[in-house]
């Protein structure tokens, strides 16, 4: 006999009476996917400076053109608020103040990984699919790789490449903006 086991899920305005009232505070590493409340990995040495240098790349390349926002949430759906290690966003004059971005608001999300690279890729990209984000890239701290995911349709993306060291990117959103994937590692 197999027991079925009742999983409680959350929506987005759940998730923020939660903070609100203390239950989970700001400082805790969690993030909202599919209406249940995931714990995040710590955050090591090498993953830290591989998002300090693409927010500072992308700073210098991009100026005031989009804001760049490290590790914050974005509001994917009712019940999905992931904060990816650096999202690329309209400007907006209150940067953000009033609500968290929306996938229209989006140009691109990265998330950086070395211990999650799967469950980044069999989750959270499926979900940024979903979503409509229509360019997302995935990289990989250990293979030395950026897989650059764009053209989300019923939830999957239809175009995927797989870039490395010496290999150019471009942001589809900025199409003048050329990036080595070397400069990301920074090696």
């Amino acid at each position: 006999m197999s027991v079925q086991l009742l999983r409680r899920k959350f929506s987005v305005q759940q998730y923020h009476q939660m903070l609100a009232s203390g239950i989970l505070r700001e400082d805790d590493r969690v993030e909202l996917l599919r209406g249940e409340i995931i714990e995040m990995s710590p955050i090591g040495t090498k993953h830290a400076a591989c998002v300090n240098r693409l927010v500072n790349l992308l700073v210098q390349l991009l100026d005031k053109r989009a804001i760049i926002a490290a590790q914050n949430p974005v509001v994917l759906n009712n019940n999905s608020e992931p904060q990816p290690d650096v999202a690329l966003v309209q400007p907006r004059n209150d940067f953000y103040a009033t609500a968290h971005p929306q996938p229209q608001d989006i140009f691109l999300l990265i998330e950086v990984a070395d211990s999650t690279v799967m469950y980044d890729r069999e989750e959270k990209i499926p979900l940024y699919a979903e979503a409509n984000i229509m360019e997302v890239w995935l990289v990989d701290i250990n293979a030395e790789m950026v897989e650059v995911y764009q053209q989300p349709t019923g939830g999957t993306y239809q175009l995927m490449h797989k870039l490395t060291r010496d290999e150019r990117l471009s942001i589809k959103a900025f199409p003048d903006i050329n990036i080595t994937v070397k400069q990301i590692f920074g090696r």
